[in-house]
């Protein structure tokens, strides 16, 4: 049996480059814990693709990148999110009156027919912008999730991404684990005791998962509650 790991909705490349960012990541960075699709900003936080911790509890994590508009996908702002949440509320503000508008003019047939072909642009660019929006990604310049390491790096193809279109704090590996741009270290908080937790529990899920295996809902804790 040849036990596989990769994602029903990864492509072989992302699969490839996120090998390739592990053996990085133990290679030459001298990580001895390294995990995929680590959740390291508690259960509802956003997903880190590759993780790894070296011998100085230092943290390192790495996005896998293997298509421009992949990649453009999670470089937004918190202004562009402002933006693009306003835009929303535009759009819907628009919607509503164009359905009063439609109400009002029932008795003229071609009045109604033009009315209700706006009213139904505007309800169809507001669901957009809300689905936009329901997905909207800032987690290339989140404060928090930058936070969530000392190295922050980007894999992709090489020649996909350059030094000068990496968001700030970034580094750049390419496909061939090459350092095209070294991520800046920055002064995080300790928190290697919750990251080598995060990586055990993503490894422990992929073991089951390579191996056929279904976790049952986890027992209640058997540590003591704490008390006043």
């Amino acid at each position: 049996m040849t036990a596989t790991i990769k994602r029903r909705s990864e492509t072989d490349l992302t699969y490839e480059l996120k090998w390739t960012a592990w053996h990085w990541l133990y290679e030459q960075a001298g990580c001895r814990v390294v995990g995929f699709e680590v959740r390291l900003e508690g259960p509802s936080g956003r997903v880190a693709d590759v993780v790894g911790v070296d011998k100085s509890n230092r943290v390192y994590l790495v996005e896998v990148k293997a298509s421009r508009s992949d990649l453009l996908k999670d470089d937004h702002t918190a202004r562009d999110r402002k933006r693009l949440r306003e835009d929303s509320v535009g759009l819907a503000e628009a919607a509503a009156f164009a359905s009063e508008l439609a109400g009002i003019s029932a008795d003229d047939h071609a009045a109604a027919s033009l009315i209700a072909e706006s009213r139904d642009s505007a309800v169809a660019r507001r669901d957009a912008a809300d689905r936009r929006l329901s997905v909207f990604s800032t987690k290339f310049n989140d404060p928090a999730y930058l936070r969530a390491a000392d190295f922050h790096y980007i894999m992709a193809p090489h020649g996909l991404v350059w030094p000068g279109d990496l968001p700030p704090f970034w580094g750049l590996l390419n496909d061939r684990a090459e350092v095209l741009a070294e991520a800046p270290p920055k002064q995080v908080r300790r928190v290697t005791a919750h990251v080598l937790r995060a990586i055990g529990r993503a490894n422990t899920r992929d073991l089951m998962k390579a191996c056929g295996e279904q976790p049952s809902k986890p027992a209640a804790s058997l540590e003591p509650a704490p008390t006043n």
